[in-house]
This record gives structure tokens, C-alpha cells and sequence, in this order.
């Protein structure tokens, strides 16, 4: 989003920035939806974790689902900083990648569906990197937090390699990794293009279909 030093190589626990032990001030409630944005969440709603490159465009992709959608959050996840800042994140300097955090109603809005806009909103073969962005912080991965997410996320990712394969792309670069700790980002990211509609949004997809549900088998 801002032109900061585009490292591409992850940093190792030893050369990341400390962080602080207080979390860093975010937004309270959600712009679009008026939840609170920090769980506890309803009964019933689950999470999941994605990154996709900048986290304003990736985050409106999930909002936009709308029914059974609880709220959306841009933050920080996969690194070794803890509560970092967005020019720490930046930096390269913490391993985290811009992450958005979806609370969903999984009878109204499927993980499945989910992953099916996260495939499909973004370029996975990019490596380190998602347009004009550059940089470890706009890395491809999925966060997966139970057995189920993690095994959907898998079938997901060989469906969707096969699908871009047959169209002349080359490899997924994606990560599914366990989910780590979320950093909320600061107030002014959350839900920024809600807030600033014509703000920059460097996401583009393939414009190849992800098959989902019984179609992955």
C-alpha cells in the first residue's frame, strides 16, 4: 500500500522486532455491522483467518458475502512480533503477514464458501508479493484453527492448483499453516474501504473458479 522496503525474505525469531506487551489501539466496533469487534462472538459463529495480500481490498471480499457474515477485522498474523505496528509489519522485520479475521454463522455462510472467495480474490502464485505489492507482509496463506478447516482448506488448495493449472498458471505458493496469535491492526485500517470507498484496493484474482464442496473430491 505505501512504498516501504519490500523485503521478500522471511525473518527469523532472532532478527524480528520485539513488539511490546500491550495491544496496540484498534477500533471498537465494527464500521459496517456495529458489532464489537473483539470476541467474545455470539454462540454459534466461528472464525477464520486468511491473507491475501493488502488487507483493506481482502477484508471488504469477506464483507461483502453478507448474511451470516458476523464482522471482519484487518490485523496481523504469522509472525514472531508481538502487537506489532503497521510500520513495524512494513518493515519486514516482524514475519507477519496482513491478515483478515472473518466471525461467521457457518449455517448461512459455509467455511467452504469462504475459502472459495479466498482462492478466487487473489492471485496464490505470486510467492511474496500480490500486484504492485511487494513484500513478505502480502504473502498467500491460510490460518486454519480445527482439523475440519485444515482438511477443507487442503482439498480446497488441489482443486483450485488443478483449475489454475489447465489454464497456463504455474504452482500455489500458498501456505496452510495452524492459525497463531491475531493482532488486531489500528482503528484506521479496520474496514477501510467501507470508510473510503474509493481507497486503494491492489487485489486481483485469476479469474479462474474454485470448485468447492462434493466438486473438490
Amino acid at each position: 500500500m505505501f512504498p516501504f522496503g519490500k523485503r521478500t525474505v522471511l525473518p527469523n525469531a532472532r532478527e524480528a522486532l520485539p513488539g511490546r506487551s500491550q495491544p496496540i489501539l484498534t477500533a471498537e466496533k465494527h464500521f459496517t455491522t456495529g458489532h464489537p469487534l473483539k470476541p467474545p462472538f455470539p454462540q454459534g459463529v466461528e472464525t477464520a483467518l486468511f491473507g491475501m495480500g493488502c488487507f483493506w481490498g481482502a477484508e471488504r471480499k469477506f464483507w461483502e458475502l453478507g448474511e451470516g457474515i458476523y464482522l471482519t477485522a484487518a490485523g496481523y498474523a504469522g509472525g514472531f512480533t508481538q502487537n506489532p505496528t503497521y510500520e513495524e509489519v512494513c518493515s519486514g522485520l516482524t514475519g507477519h503477514a496482513e491478515a483478515v479475521l472473518v466471525a461467521f454463522d457457518p449455517a448461512k455462510n459455509s467455511y467452504e464458501t469462504l475459502l472459495k472467495t479466498f482462492w478466487e480474490n487473489h492471485d496464490p502464485t505470486q510467492g511474496m508479493r500480490q500486484g504492485n505489492d511487494a513484500g513478505t507482509q502480502y504473502r498467500s496463506v491460510v490460518f486454519v484453527g480445527t482439523p475440519g478447516q485444515r482438511q477443507a482448506a487442503e482439498l480446497s488448495k488441489a482443486a483450485f492448483a488443478k483449475a489454475l493449472a489447465a489454464r497456463g498458471f504455474g504452482a500455489i505458493t500458498t501456505e496452510i499453516v495452524d492459525r497463531p496469535d491475531f493482532y488486531y491492526a489500528e482503528a484506521y485500517h479496520q474496514q477501510y474501504l467501507a470508510k473510503n470507498p474509493r481507497g486503494y484496493c491492489g487485489l486481483g484474482g485469476t479469474g479462474v473458479a474454485c470448485p468447492i464442496g462434493l466438486e473438490m473430491q
